[in-house]
């Protein structure tokens, strides 16, 4: 199966994992917020960089194909991921726990603006994908690969974690909850663990990676870290 629909089709099993994680916690389908998240995860996440890139670059897709735990080569990163799964999982849970049980009290308009936040960071992911055809799900330096400075990357060194971590912000609000925001927490720890150890990496096997961290201060968050 070619990159394009291979990505469609594993975006479906993940759509089908996370609408488990939220509708089952809830107990009912009738939680608007989560349809509304699900259905923008897919179109964002999923559908815009596999229809964009599947004539362009399909092995910037076949990168992303290939991630999760197993397929890191470093140990400190298997554990990382591990770490950012579980996460993520935890949040969607606790969160629709939270929309059962009205732990919290969420308007629906920090709802939306929680769906935009999603969707925003959700959107700076797939555009690092289309500007860095060698921006992975895994940590490991590639044959041919160069450092690229342009774009996204002229702001902060990595900006796919940059929208990571907007996703996560939004997740809870758009399903209505502030309870999820606490692994946000989480996140940000085992995302630094990450970076430290990519970093290490690519200023031994990246030529020029050393001089691009001189020109682009900020890892993260521009202004912060």
């Amino acid at each position: 199966m070619s990159p394009g629909p291979k990505m469609l089709l594993n975006g479906l099993v993940g759509l089908a994992i996370y609408g488990a994680l939220s509708f089952i916690p809830a107990w009912t389908f009738d939680y608007w917020q989560a349809w509304a998240l699900l259905v923008i995860m897919y179109v964002v996440s999923t559908c815009f960089p596999a229809l964009y890139l599947m004539g362009r670059n399909p092995a910037a897709l076949e990168r992303r194909l290939r991630g999760g735990p197993t397929e890191e080569g470093r140990s400190v990163q298997k554990g990382v991921m591990a770490g950012l799964w579980l996460a993520v999982g935890a949040q969607f849970v606790v969160s629709a726990l939270d929309h059962r049980f009205g732990w919290s009290r969420v308007p629906t308009a920090v709802c939306v603006v929680g769906l935009i936040v999603a969707a925003l960071g959700l959107f700076v992911v797939s555009l690092v994908i289309i500007q860095n055809s060698y921006a992975a799900a895994v940590v490991r330096v590639e044959e041919g690969q160069t450092v690229v400075s342009t774009g996204l990357y002229g702001l902060m060194r990595h900006p796919m974690y940059t929208g990571n971590l907007l996703v996560m912000v939004g997740i809870p609000l758009a399903l209505g909850s502030y309870w999820g925001l606490i692994f946000v927490i989480l996140f940000v720890g085992v995302i630094t663990v990450r970076i430290r150890d990519e970093e290490g990496l690519l200023r031994n096997e990246l030529q020029g990676y050393s001089e691009y961290t001189q020109k682009v201060r900020y890892r993260l968050v521009p202004g912060v870290w």
